[in-house]
């Protein structure tokens, strides 16, 4: 089911509830939480959303309810850059060995133009870290 999405520049709360089938107060919810979603807002303080933020909404409502998403995992893919996030997961290439090469530092490194996003792989790493420590029983 594609949706059509009338040819208006803002909508108000209520018509983007309609259009996506979200509540209200979960919109707002979304909005607080996500971060991605951000209505401009009239001199009455409405809420004012455009095209793109119910486009989002509904990319939102389908990793929430069709791919099994926490709030959390739909922020972190919303995150990524555009044409990743449009995509889904795609596996991040396997070294070629499972240990880096000796004097590394424990450090891995990428070929130049491997296209791996750089800041998906200090995250990444992060988690790898926190993973490890938690692990070993480390604080």
């Amino acid at each position: 089911m594609d949706l059509q999405i009338p040819e208006k520049l803002y909508f108000k709360i209520g018509e983007v509830a309609e259009l996506t089938g979200v509540k209200p107060h979960v919109l707002r919810y979304w909005e607080a939480e996500i971060g991605a979603i951000r209505p401009t807002k009239n001199r009455h303080q409405q809420r004012l959303y455009r095209r793109r933020d119910i486009e989002l909404i509904l990319r939102l409502k389908d990793l929430l309810y069709n791919q099994g998403y926490t709030v959390a995992g739909a922020r972190k893919f919303l995150r990524r850059k555009p044409a990743v996030a449009a995509a889904a997961p795609q596996p991040l290439p396997q070294p070629a060995s499972a240990r880096p090469p000796s004097g590394n530092d424990g450090q891995l490194t990428l070929p130049l133009g491997s296209g791996i996003d750089r800041r998906l792989l200090e995250e990444l790493r992060r988690d790898l870290v926190r993973l490890r420590d938690s692990l070993s029983g480390a604080p």
